[in-house]
């Protein structure tokens, strides 16, 4: 048995080693897509492009402005006379930001009186204008509170009221790539998997091949078996080297077990490789193949919590999200790799990928059999 398994194994690397397009695919598109993805899908938004409108023209105002200057949140692209200018640089997307500063703010400072700007953020784009929002009232509050320090001479931190102090835990920079790198290696690691696995049984079928292993003494779980072992193999190699990668370029920390990672990740990949197998049994060609890889795949991404938090979503579809794997991976992914934790808060995840990969892997053999007879 381990010898016919072996045999055709062999086979395959054969093939994928002769064919430069495959190896492309296998090493070059996850770097590709890590780099990719990691500079895009992100939410650390600087540099918000901010108009002033200054009527006042003091020293206090350009205090104000400087003050908006420094942070690496906003960058001043321009001054303005009239309200009109300021909306045409909103409207045409100069800007995204616009500081209103009234004349008398200046003497309002200096007399100790209640000071009013305005702020305007172009909401178009809800996560720019979320941050950029944020941040500017942050700055303004900062900046208030220099201004009761030098014009009454008061202390701040001597004043009653409330002190909070957080403390953020696992990410203290709050960097995003840190979380959507962790999440990016389980998408990058799921496509390759089910498009690699349907592609190679299905070329076999294209090619006219397949009738050929079907006469040998090959059984067909030995011959499914043989066929997917050595993508699980390269599957996780890519997975070392995106993780490295994510490491070392994206400056992500790795806190877990990397032992305790790579065998979660073999659960991950059973369902992943019953999915292709599964569309291995549906697919005829491998361009049918690809497409039927990217319309279970887009669900996935979009439901399983790598781009939007599932608790945003519709109550119907935070129900569905649970029959996505992804889902589970990721949480396993970025529950490690940022938090370092162990098995014992991801029993509930791994046994839920356990379940779907003996699922789906049953499934897509007893389809993939009955085929084949």
């Amino acid at each position: 048995m381990l010898r016919r398994i072996g045999a055709v194994s062999y086979k395959e690397v054969l093939h994928i080693l002769r064919d430069p397009r495959t190896l492309a695919v296998m090493f070059l598109i996850p770097v590709v897509q890590l780099f990719l993805l990691g500079y895009a899908a992100t939410t650390d938004v600087k540099r918000v492009p901010m108009v002033i409108l200054d009527w006042d023209r003091t020293a206090q105002s350009q205090e104000l402005i400087d003050a908006y200057r420094a942070v690496d949140a906003f960058q001043i692209v321009g001054y303005v006379e009239r309200q009109e200018d300021l909306a045409r640089l909103l409207d045409a997307g100069t800007a995204q930001a616009a500081l209103l500063i009234p004349k008398g703010y200046g003497s309002d400072v200096i007399a100790g009186r209640r000071a009013v700007v305005g702020l305007v953020i172009d909401g178009s784009d809800p996560t720019v204008a979320n941050n950029a929002y944020a941040a500017a009232l942050s700055i303004a509050q900062h900046h208030s509170t220099e201004i009761l320090r030098q014009t009454l001479h008061l202390d701040p931190q001597q004043m009653p009221g409330l002190d909070p102090r957080p403390r953020v835990w696992y990410n203290p920079e709050l960097r995003s790539a840190n979380y959507m790198i962790p999440g990016l290696i389980g998408a990058i690691l799921q496509f390759l998997t089910m498009l690699l696995t349907a592609q190679a049984i299905v070329r076999e079928r294209e090619q006219g091949t397949m009738e050929q292993l079907i006469v040998t003494p090959i059984r067909p779980m030995e011959l499914v078996i043989g066929k997917v072992a050595p993508y699980v193999a390269i599957a996780f190699v890519d997975f070392g080297i995106v993780l490295a990668l994510g490491a070392i370029w994206f400056r992500m920390p790795i806190r877990g077990d990397m032992g305790l990672l790579f065998a979660l990740s073999s659960l991950f990949l059973i369902s992943s490789l019953g999915f292709g197998l599964l569309i291995s049994t549906v697919a005829s060609t491998q361009r049918e193949a690809m497409l039927l890889t990217y319309f279970l795949l887009l669900p996935a991404i979009f439901l399983s919590g790598l781009l939007y938090p599932i608790q945003a979503m519709p109550t119907a579809l935070q129900w569905v999200s649970y029959l996505i794997p992804l889902r589970y991976m990721l949480i396993i992914l970025r529950a490690i790799i940022v938090k370092g934790v162990g098995i014992d808060p991801l029993w509930d995840e791994a046994l839920a990928l356990a379940l779907f990969g003996f699922a789906v892997m049953g499934l897509a053999a007893r389809r993939f059999r009955k085929r084949l007879e």
